[in-house]
């Protein structure tokens, strides 16, 4: 529940381990229709979700996830899973979508903005949530972060909380968005989301504590006013 570097991301639904991935995708090698069919069933709604981020709309969104099946089709016979399938899939779809954002003038290559958003001078946390300088416990906190165990599962977990989340995220810049869509939505461990966006495991740390603040502090806000 975005508590920190350390919460546990959210399982996406009807994802399956990575063992039967790989079984399917020997079938796959095979040019078994039917274990295509199945990974389309798994993954395209969620290549469809993550390419929207890049994209004007979700017709594109569309063509650029059906423009991915045909990239794994393309690449089936060259894959040499040095990483999971998902990952190898992913990884794809984000080409893919950054290509087509670029066409649309939608986004910008991920790497071009990463130094930008770590050195953005903006806090994690807001600055009046400490004690100033000068003050007997300066830099201890004013008034400490929602303890979220203590607040009632159907508030934290209700249709309006999920939206306001949900709204918070469509609003952070793109980097921080694809970070924390892939660990906390998607389910993706740190490594895989490092190998999918082609970025390095300080960066991604950095993204997701980013992201994590910002969602965390609109819910929090959210949740005193109830």
């Amino acid at each position: 529940m975005l508590t920190g570097d350390q919460a546990s991301p959210a399982n996406a639904p009807g994802d399956a381990g990575t063992d039967d991935d790989e079984q399917l995708l020997l079938a796959l090698r095979r040019r078994d229709e039917q274990a295509f069919t199945t990974l389309v069933d798994r993954y395209h709604a969620r290549l469809v979700r993550l390419a929207s981020l890049f994209v004007a709309n979700q017709a594109i969104a569309e063509e650029v996830a059906q423009e991915t099946w045909i990239g794994v089709l393309q690449g089936i016979d060259r894959f040499e899973g040095r990483s999971a399938f998902r990952t190898w899939l992913f990884r794809i779809l984000t080409n893919q979508a950054k290509r087509r954002g670029q066409r649309e003038a939608r986004s910008i290559p991920f790497a071009a903005f990463s130094q930008a958003d770590v050195d953005d001078g903006e806090p994690t946390v807001a600055p009046e949530r400490f004690l100033p300088a000068g003050d007997e416990w300066a830099g201890h906190w004013v008034s400490y972060p929602q303890n979220w165990r203590e607040l009632p599962e159907e508030e934290v977990l209700s249709h309006e909380t999920h939206a306001l989340v949900q709204q918070a995220i469509d609003a952070l810049p793109l980097n921080q968005r694809m970070v924390i869509t892939l660990r906390d939505v998607e389910g993706f461990p740190s490594a895989e989301v490092c190998n999918a966006l082609a970025i390095s495991e300080t960066y991604q740390r950095v993204l997701l504590h980013r992201a994590r603040s910002k969602v965390r502090g609109q819910l929090e806000q959210y949740l005193e006013a109830m």
